[in-house]
C-alpha cells in the first residue's frame, strides 16, 4: 500500500512537471502582438528596433531566424516562439509573413519606415490568433 501510494504521487509530480513547461502559445502571440504595437508608437528608431526584437523573440524562440538573445524575450516562460510551437499551418504562415515584416523593421534606418513595418507586424500577428 506504501509502495503504492508512493508511486502514485511520482507519477502525478512528473505529470505536473511536464504539463508545467507545455507551450501557451496565444500568450506567445498576444505578447508579440503587444511589442510590435508598442514598436510602432515608439518615439525613436532605437525604441522600434528595441520593441520589434521583443517581439520577434516571441514569434521565432531561442532557436529561431532572428533570435536575438542579447534583447529581452517576453515568451520565455511561454514556450520555444510562436512559430515552432503553432501547429495549425494558417497561423503558421501568418507568423511568418509577421517574421519577414519584424526583421525589415529591424533592419529599417528610417523611423517612420521601422514603425510602419511594427504597424503591419502588428495587423499581421493579431490575424493568427
Amino acid at each position: 500500500m506504501k509502495a503504492a501510494s508512493i508511486a502514485c504521487l511520482a507519477g502525478a509530480s512528473l505529470f505536473l512537471a511536464t504539463t508545467a513547461f507545455a507551450a501557451d502559445l496565444g500568450s506567445e502571440i498576444t505578447n508579440a502582438q503587444t511589442h510590435a504595437g508598442l514598436a510602432a508608437k515608439a518615439a525613436n528608431l532605437d525604441g522600434v528596433h528595441m520593441h520589434l526584437h521583443h517581439a520577434l523573440n516571441c514569434v521565432v524562440g531561442p532557436a529561431g531566424e532572428g533570435f536575438d538573445a542579447k534583447q529581452m524575450n517576453p515568451c520565455a516562460q511561454s514556450g520555444n516562439g510562436a512559430i515552432p510551437d503553432s501547429t495549425d499551418a494558417a497561423k503558421k504562415a501568418k507568423l511568418e509573413t509577421a517574421k519577414t515584416q519584424l526583421m525589415h523593421g529591424i533592419a529599417a534606418t528610417d523611423l517612420k519606415m521601422a514603425q510602419a513595418d511594427a504597424t503591419a507586424a502588428e495587423t499581421t500577428i493579431a490575424g493568427a490568433k
